[in-house]
């Protein structure tokens, strides 16, 4: 999922190169897909037998290493500071819980609804925004936010047949990474690498501190595990770190409000490694839905792209 607060955070912190805007669109895209790479490859070994913590164990720790790999001798162990750390712990405590949350729903649902259900978290947020983060209301938020539960309502409506249970997870992720994005508002005063590594480091250290207790249940599974799901597994820790790092430079390339519409494409990316990956196509009323949630974020981001130079 997409991180509103990082993206105000990435214009002061680096050196910025320029506005590219068809560089910013381009490596945007391509961040959607390794972010749905690295949801189609947890899903892919938790079906194998690995456990959600193992998973996410190896994620953030692949993730811490390669950050710090590419970060540290680059920015020095200043890129380590944080000047709010109680707010990154905050944060990497409640992205840890949205990491589990979303591999969870990914055990029950295809890929392509578990992640449209998800960008209800952004239009959550917008909602809200008056009471939680101080901002003026806006009727349009609120309209799109209100669409846009009504496309994730045609998503999981009773026929469809999704499981129950995965549809609770969907939407408890979904609620629980609005928590994350704002929250992610409270450390954008840090470097954008500086929250990276944090994000990873947060994850890191709790599992850690749990595998003594959790890793000896789940090596029976692990020690029967071919070289492929090996590969798979640690490629979701490259491919999380990866998806995050093209992130952060899309959007110093390309202002926020230019990219939010091609965030969505990250549905496209979910429904196209579902089909081929596990032959889970969405039907008719199912696209249907994930066109009306993709309608209302994309509306409301090109809705406040055109009145912000008016407001200017």
């Amino acid at each position: 999922m997409p991180e509103p607060g990082r993206q105000s955070a990435a214009a002061p912190s680096f050196a910025t190169p320029g506005v590219k805007p068809l560089v910013g669109i381009v490596t945007l895209i391509f961040s959607t897909w390794a972010l749905s790479g690295l949801d189609a490859a947890g899903k892919w070994v938790m079906a194998a037998g690995v456990t959600l913590w193992v998973l996410c164990w190896v994620r953030y720790t692949v993730h811490l290493v390669l950050v710090l790999g590419l970060v540290l001798p680059l920015r020095g162990p200043r890129v380590l500071r944080s000047v709010r750390p109680r707010a990154q712990l905050l944060r990497g405590a409640v992205m840890l819980l949205a990491t589990l949350c979303f591999f969870k729903t990914l055990s029950y649902l295809p890929q392509a609804e578990a992640t449209a259900i998800n960008f209800l978290a952004p239009l959550i947020v917008l909602s809200l925004a008056p009471w939680l983060l101080k901002e003026p209301p806006r009727i349009s938020r609120w309209v799109a936010a209100a669409v846009g539960f009504l496309g994730v309502l045609i998503i999981i409506r009773p026929d469809a047949g999704l499981h129950p249970a995965g549809i609770a997870w969907g939407l408890l992720t979904a609620c629980t990474f609005a928590v994350q994005f704002m929250a992610t508002r409270r450390v954008a005063v840090d470097d954008p690498l500086t929250t990276l590594v944090w994000s990873g480091a947060v994850g890191t250290v709790v599992l850690s501190a749990s595998m003594p207790v959790l890793l000896p249940q789940a090596l029976p599974v692990l020690r029967e595990l071919h070289a492929l799901h090996w590969v798979v597994l640690v490629a979701t820790g490259f491919l999380g770190a990866l998806g995050h790092l093209l992130q952060i430079q899309a959007y110093r390339y390309a202002p926020a409000s230019l990219l939010a519409p091609f965030v969505y494409i990250q549905i496209v990316a979910a429904a196209a490694l579902g089909w081929l990956v596990w032959g889970q196509f969405p039907d008719a009323l199912s696209w249907l839905g994930i066109a009306v949630v993709c309608g209302s974020g994309a509306s409301l981001a090109a809705w406040e792209w055109r009145r912000r130079p008016a407001r200017a």
